[in-house]
């Protein structure tokens, strides 16, 4: 029994010291969704701040170019509408936003919506929670990992890993959204994950002191920048883009296709085959991680398409037809 204990806190430790989550924008691996990507559909139409403190451990603390408040004040709601632009509200510490779109979220193939920040590089980041709410009222939570450390502060201007987080805002630098699957909350209750109308991002309060920190789903203290003492301490949102609701008004509809088609070989160095049973027009699209097209072609039952000149890595190959269903399959390229 003693062995079998030491075995498992073994293993926990082992978790924590080098599990990797997908790293930062433009890595292989990364699942960071660049602003311009053609997955985006829509964005936030009205926001409502919740503006948070300055510097929660001290709340009298007034930024001294901006005096007269205690609690984060740069930009406004309006910054995190529309498009990904560099425009963001500052949330504050443990400050909030809740976001509604013009047609409901829902849960599709993959991810379903991403959200943007301003960190002006890979490094530097600020953190936040995402919940989500089917009737603006009752929110759920995504399941969020933080394995930094938390022997040691990280400083204002301290820096963080993207692969040690996973389901939290923040994780991408600026123009590169950090996506969310619904799928992640399927045993949650009081939601309807094919009605999202509410989207509500909530700042980590970096700290590590446990008066004030803020805790991961497995009850990791989440360690990030802290103190910020400026107007634009905390989260700073920029946008939140939809990838799935329930208009579904990207190129194809959300009924699949998925009996009917075969991509092979799969993985593959040089060369990929998609095979499609119909007699439709049918469009595939070859997308890398990030939701960029990589090429796009018009076949009807067949088609053989040149790969060997792409990175090695992992793609998704769209195929629509002209009845507008679609087909979303996973293609990994290598060089073996």
């Amino acid at each position: 029994m003693k062995k079998s204990i030491i075995l498992f806190v073994f293993s926990l430790l082992l978790t924590k010291l080098f599990a990797q989550y997908p790293p930062a924008a433009g890595q292989i691996g990364s699942t960071a969704i660049f602003k311009d990507s053609s997955v985006f559909i829509e964005w936030a139409a009205m926001c409502n701040v919740t503006r948070g403190f300055v510097d929660i451990s001290d709340t009298a603390f007034e930024d001294p170019d901006y005096p007269g408040t205690n609690k984060a004040s740069f930009g406004d709601s309006s910054a995190a509408l529309g498009l990904a632009d560099n425009n963001t509200v500052s949330l504050g510490d443990g400050g909030s936003a809740a976001l509604t779109f013009s047609h409901p979220v829902s849960n599709g193939q993959g991810f379903d919506f991403a959200v943007f920040e301003n960190s002006f590089d890979d490094f530097f980041l600020e953190l936040a929670f995402v919940e989500v709410s089917s009737d603006g009222v009752h929110f759920v939570r995504f399941p969020s990992t933080s394995l930094t450390q938390t022997a040691t502060q990280i400083a204002s201007f301290g820096i963080l890993d993207a692969t040690k987080i996973h389901n939290l805002a923040g994780k991408y630098k600026v123009f590169y959204g950090t996506p969310f699957d619904l799928s992640d909350l399927q045993d949650s209750t009081g939601i309807d994950l094919g009605n999202i109308t509410h989207i509500r991002i909530v700042d980590v309060i970096g700290s590590i002191s446990e008066s004030y920190a803020s805790f991961d789903s497995q009850e990791h203290i989440i360690n990030d920048p802290f103190p910020t003492p400026f107007w634009t301490s905390g989260y700073d949102l920029d946008a939140v883009g939809v990838i799935h609701n329930t208009t579904n008004t990207g190129i194809c509809e959300e009924e699949k296709l998925n009996q009917s088609v075969k991509i092979y070989p799969n993985p593959t160095s040089d060369f990929m085959n998609i095979s499609v049973s119909n007699s439709d027009k049918n469009k595939i699209q070859l997308l890398d991680f990030a939701g960029r097209i990589i090429k796009e072609e018009n076949f009807e039952n067949n088609i053989k398409i040149d790969v060997k000149e792409l990175p090695i890595g992992i793609y998704f190959a769209k195929i629509c037809n002209e009845n507008r269903k679609y087909f979303i399959g996973k293609v990994i390229i290598n060089k073996n």
